[in-house]
């Protein structure tokens, strides 16, 4: 990887600890509730840091437009679409997997997520767009990307799948987000455009935060009518 791909990730890095090393203070020196310390500095750090990569971009940005193989406008909407198809089925195929496995559905990272979101809703610009167009970046343009020229599709594919499966530090989940990972990086391969993996993962980060927040209870209940039936029909069988 060249020295920009180096300094992006190392930004991504510093964002990610910046605000228990100083942000927390800072905020609350400056007298901003405890509650609401988290998801402010984490939105002015990732809006910084991610302004700060797309700086060292540049040069990649000018140079994408002549990409071999790059799909037209039009072509990327139309996979846009199908891609949030692919992330929401492959999402679903993981997650019965993970209850074959006898692994509870429900991921502690997103409720906490959207706890903080339920008390500080300016966080959701970090869920629902800033966060999945920093992830893009680093996972799949940088890593992935890197990855592919040396290897081949499901090597790089299940290394960076792998590596922003274990970021978001729920390892009870990681097959799920391996699964995001191959589909994301799949788009990015089939369109030569990050911006399409990118509309197809902030629109998913986008539905669930919605769906959680304003129909969470809803869906809660569903859960546990459904496992109740299933509790039911396992004593019948």
């Amino acid at each position: 990887m060249n020295a920009r791909y180096w300094f992006t990730i190392l930004t991504y890095i510093l964002v990610q600890f910046s605000g228990a090393v100083f942000g927390f203070d800072l905020l609350l020196a400056s007298g901003v509730p405890k509650e609401h310390t988290l998801a402010i500095w984490t939105v002015i750090s990732f809006s910084v840091g991610l302004l700060i990569v797309l700086f060292l971009l540049i040069p990649d940005m000018k140079e994408r437009h002549h990409t071999e193989g790059r799909v037209s406008k039009s072509t990327a909407f139309g996979w846009t679409i199908a891609g949030i198809g692919l992330a929401f089925f492959a999402q679903v195929i993981a997650a019965q997997i993970e209850m074959k496995l006898g692994i509870e559905m429900g991921s502690e990272n997103t409720e906490i997520l959207v706890e903080i979101a339920k008390t500080t809703p300016i966080f959701i610009i970090v869920t629902s767009v800033v966060g999945p167009i920093f992830e893009e970046i680093i996972f799949r343009q940088i890593i992935f990307g890197s990855l592919y020229r040396k290897f081949n599709f499901w090597i790089a594919a299940i290394i960076s799948s792998l590596i922003f499966a274990a970021v978001h530090v729920d390892f009870t989940h990681i097959l799920i987000y391996t699964a995001m990972g191959f589909v994301f990086s799949f788009l990015y391969v089939k369109t030569k455009r990050i911006l399409v993996p990118i509309m197809a993962h902030v629109s998913m980060n986008t539905f669930v935060v919605v769906v959680r927040i304003f129909l969470g209870d809803y869906f809660e209940k569903m859960q546990q009518q459904y496992e109740q039936l299933q509790g039911f029909i396992g004593g019948i069988l």
